[in-house]
């Protein structure tokens, strides 16, 4: 596998391809995150790329390289986000047809920017309500239309278009110590860390997934890549159920370490970022620096890369990485509250139950009739996690009935 990886993986011809097509995209020393970790942190922006990721890069990579046969009859993809948008800028660049296939769920927005860099280029198929639909639908279009298939990651030629990203980043800090990689399909981690360790094999690659999403930490721990029976979706560009067999084959081998971050650790990270640093990433572009906490000890003292891989994040997306943000802080808290059938009831809870720096959220009765007022599902969000002790303390010492929704998923997502 080492002698055949290193045939078919050829960066420098990649980066040639690539170097007056895609942005060099910066790489920024954060002095906020490097303070407190104490190390330097650079983050290499490709959320800046053209279409706002990496993925250009992979699929202008192997597109460019088609027979004129194959570029003559077009290509074919399927995604619901960042790689069919590189698949359409590369289609209008190199001036060829593209078909791309897109589950019925995608957002407008998403929709509506594969058209635009297409720009007349590519038709858009809407079909199914999953990507493994979206999928089949696409296979066999591309079979009976005599096209070229496009994979999001699992081709040599699509690895080493990703793996210009190592090559830039090596070529402004050669003396990098580690770097911090995404791992949804592993085409960027197996095309960056390729480089990477071909250049310097002291250096740290450390993979991050998202918890609810681990396609590379199974397989790494089965041996062999394994399909998830389900997946947490929200981490969209990183959400996958079975990492690619080459991918897995040439990451497996050189990542040092795999990470997994929860969902809710992201969207802290990604307010932050945008708040602190105004810096727009799309959930998959902040799992690096998400990572930082769980690899702090790994990276104290090191310069260290965090690869942001994207920024396109839907505005509408916004309340609820807010919301998973706080409540995986601890300061947004869901209860079934029962009040005491007596008078000023409400009014003791919010006089004497709830400190003058909480916040009621979310309030509705459950059920209601003319005579009483059954429970109530209760949102509060708190300045402190500290203070949910005290909150929990005070509803009993006055005598609510209290469920606690965070501590139960299935009624929490039925309710909330």
């Amino acid at each position: 596998m080492e002698t055949e990886t290193k045939v078919q993986l050829d960066f420098e011809s990649a980066y040639q391809r690539l170097k007056d097509v895609v942005n060099r995209t910066p790489l920024q020393y954060n002095q906020r995150l490097s303070e407190r970790y104490g190390c330097e942190i650079y983050l290499k922006r490709e959320d800046l790329q053209i279409v706002r990721s990496y993925k250009l890069r992979g699929a202008y990579n192997m597109i460019s390289q088609l027979g004129a046969d194959k570029l003559t009859n077009g290509v074919v993809c399927a995604s619901a986000g960042n790689h069919a948008q590189g698949v359409a800028y590369s289609c209008k660049k190199l001036g060829i047809k593209g078909v791309i296939f897109m589950p019925e769920i995608t957002p407008k927005q998403k929709v509506k920017q594969t058209e635009m860099f297409g720009n007349g280029n590519i038709q858009i198929v809407l079909t199914g309500d999953t990507f493994d639909d979206c999928l089949r639908e696409a296979l066999a279009y591309t079979e009976a239309h005599g096209m070229t298939f496009i994979p999001p990651f699992d081709d040599y030629r699509v690895i080493s278009g990703q793996g210009t990203v190592g090559v830039e980043i090596m070529q402004d800090l050669p003396d990098v110590e580690a770097v911090i990689v995404p791992v949804g399909g592993g085409g960027l981690a197996a095309g960056t860390g390729s480089y990477l360790k071909q250049q310097n094999p002291n250096i740290l690659v450390l993979g991050v997934e998202p918890e609810g999403a681990p396609s590379m930490v199974e397989a790494m721990r089965m041996g062999q890549p394994v399909t998830l029976d389900k997946i947490n979706r929200f981490v969209d560009g990183a959400a996958v159920k079975r990492i690619g067999q080459l991918t897995y084959e040439i990451g497996s081998k050189l990542l040092d370490d795999m990470q997994l971050v929860p969902e809710g650790k992201v969207c802290t990270s990604i307010l932050k970022l945008y708040n602190e640093d105004a810096i727009v990433v799309e959930p998959a572009g902040a799992l690096s620096v998400a990572a930082l906490d769980v690899y702090k000890d790994r990276i104290k003292g090191k310069k260290v890369v965090c690869i942001i891989s994207g920024g396109n994040n839907d505005i509408d997306r916004m309340q609820e990485i807010k919301e998973k943000s706080l409540l995986y802080e601890g300061l947004k808290h869901y209860f079934i509250i029962t009040f005491p059938q007596r008078p000023g009831a409400l009014k003791l809870f919010v006089n004497s139950v709830l400190s003058p720096t909480d916040d009621i959220t979310r309030f509705e009765f459950i059920k209601k009739t003319e005579r009483e007022s059954g429970p109530a599902l209760v949102g509060i969000e708190l300045k402190s996690a500290d203070d949910y002790k005290g909150l929990l303390q005070r509803m009993h010492a006055h005598r609510f009935g209290i469920k606690v929704l965070n501590e139960d998923p299935t009624l929490f997502e039925y309710l909330v």
